[in-house]
């Protein structure tokens, strides 16, 4: 009878394997002016969670990311004017380091050494004309020095990364 049962949890355990393995579409998440594809995620530099589920981590992360990069292209951008971004490479602040069972997932370590990171192409469009087009590659090597940006807002770091760069590069070209 115990053989019927260990048997039937190997079955289930390799459907639920197979079906991680499927080849998931490119994420896309879009909130007011602002349209993101993040493309091929699990090739990025390191967008790891330590405590939580990867899918619904990398969820909530895209989404806070696409809100925040919203609200300050909101900011910047003029009416009827939109932002399309494709994100190809991306890297939060810190680094997971493992904690060899003392936890029950790794811990992620920020320090000066890790810096968020992000390569993407990016559009603006008025209504259906093309604006601005570019590629970047951008880094914050000073996120930890400024100390306004020391709060609790989940993902901090990336969002200020994504709007210093509205600001300082695509503000002044509007």
């Amino acid at each position: 009878m115990n053989v019927k049962y260990i048997m039937l949890a190997s079955v289930l355990v390799s459907q639920i394997v197979m079906a991680e393995d499927a080849p998931l579409p490119n994420p896309v998440t879009e909130v007011g002016l602002v349209k993101i594809e993040w493309q091929n995620p699990k090739d990025f530099s390191d967008i790891r969670t330590s405590n939580e589920l990867q899918s619904r981590f990398e969820n909530r992360l895209f989404d806070t990311l696409t809100k925040n990069i919203n609200k300050e292209a909101e900011k910047n951008l003029k009416p009827g004017q939109t932002l399309q971004m494709t994100v190809t490479n991306f890297d939060l602040a810190g680094d997971m380091r493992p904690t060899f069972g003392a936890t029950p997932g790794d811990l992620r370590v920020v320090k000066d050494l890790y810096p968020p990171r992000a390569t993407f192409s990016y559009t603006i469009k008025e209504g259906d004309k093309v604006i601005i087009v570019g590629d970047e590659k951008i880094t914050d090597m000073s996120f930890m020095s400024n100390s306004h940006r020391f709060n609790d807002r989940p993902f901090q770091y990336e969002t200020t990364l994504f709007t210093d760069w509205l600001q300082k590069s695509v503000a002044p070209k509007l």
